[in-house]
């Protein structure tokens, strides 16, 4: 039985370390999800809505950290306990997105691996099994490799997450799985192998009169975005960093646009108050908000190739990059 519960033990805590790492390298990612889970359409709990990223990096950082507490065996009858707990709480979540089609990506794994809903039900199912054994036998999990040590680990593990969630939420995340990541191709994303639905299949550019520039911007050798997925949301101080990187840019060669899913009368306004010299585009949010994780982002592109992207936190650093 000890074997039982040591192998339990270690799957369930790697599980619980990797699902929390993946999503907290971009928390945003998991915001988006649970603002998905609290829509009129899902939960109806929409007045959580506000609430999605603080709530996101406190489950984020939760998860990851019982994880670390089981694999060091540190406080391990609480440690149990608590994973039971969400546990539960997931596999209601999960149950739910599947039985009701309501939500097809879970964002267990953030978007390091995908699962259909009933697949990540299941996996869930088989995680809850193991965890009961853990509580039932949790007096056989003890610290590793002694007690001062795990809690050093443990303090550490907090600081160093904590530290990433920190950075990440500033900048960008540090592992980007999306298929807009740098190096990946937009327009080889849009291919269609056999039937499966391709990567990238809702990237869709238009001007404010109607006319479709998608493989003129995909085809191009220099093109700089300015991704903001709601203009009204945008940060204000962003906006305004934008306007010597962007003049800087066009004078280097590169043809800028900006990238919204907000009106073009909104943009017009930014554009006077600001005196930004170029032109708006029409594309979907959620696809804006799957491309980069800023509201506004700089992303440049070379025929299509995504070869660098920055949150406008660092407009001044991709600047000094164009001189």
């Amino acid at each position: 039985m000890k074997i039982v519960v040591q192998i339990s033990r270690l799957i369930v805590a790697i599980t619980f370390i990797f699902s929390g790492f993946v999503k907290l390298v971009d928390p945003l990612g998991s915001a988006y999800k649970f603002q998905e889970y609290f829509g009129a359409d899902v939960l109806n709990l929409e007045f959580l809505i506000p609430y999605a990223l603080p709530f996101s990096v406190f489950l984020i950082l939760a998860e990851i950290m019982l994880g670390v507490f089981l694999l060091v065996g540190y406080l391990p009858k609480i440690t149990v306990w608590s994973l039971l707990g969400m546990i539960l709480i997931f596999l209601f979540l999960t149950w739910y997105s599947a039985y009701y089609n309501k939500v097809t990506d879970c964002g267990c794994f953030g978007d390091a691996v995908k699962l259909s809903p009933w697949e990540t039900f299941y996996k869930n199912v088989f995680l809850i099994l193991l965890i009961i054994l853990l509580v039932v036998k949790y007096e056989y999990i003890k610290p590793f490799p002694s007690l001062n040590l795990a809690k050093w680990v443990s303090f550490l593990s907090f600081t160093a997450f904590l530290y990433i969630g920190y950075y990440v939420l500033i900048h960008l995340p540090i592992i980007d799985f999306r298929p807009y990541a740098v190096g990946k191709n937009i327009k080889e994303g849009m291919q269609f192998v056999g039937t499966e639905l391709p990567p990238v299949h809702d990237f869709f550019l238009e001007t404010n009169d109607g006319n479709d520039l998608t493989e003129e911007v995909l085809s191009a050798d220099n093109i700089m975005l300015i991704v903001a997925y709601n203009l009204s949301k945008s940060e204000k101080s962003g906006l305004s960093k934008l306007k010597d990187l962007t003049d800087k840019a066009i004078e280097n060669g590169f043809k800028v646009y900006a990238l919204s899913a907000s009106m073009n009368e909104e943009f017009l306004e930014i554009k006077n108050e600001h005196n930004l010299n170029f032109e708006m585009l029409f594309c979907d949010e959620t696809t804006l908000k799957t491309i980069i994780r800023a509201n506004p982002g700089i992303v440049t592109l070379h025929k299509g190739t995504v070869t660098g992207k920055w949150s406008w936190t660092d407009a001044d650093e991709v600047q000094l990059i164009l001189k």
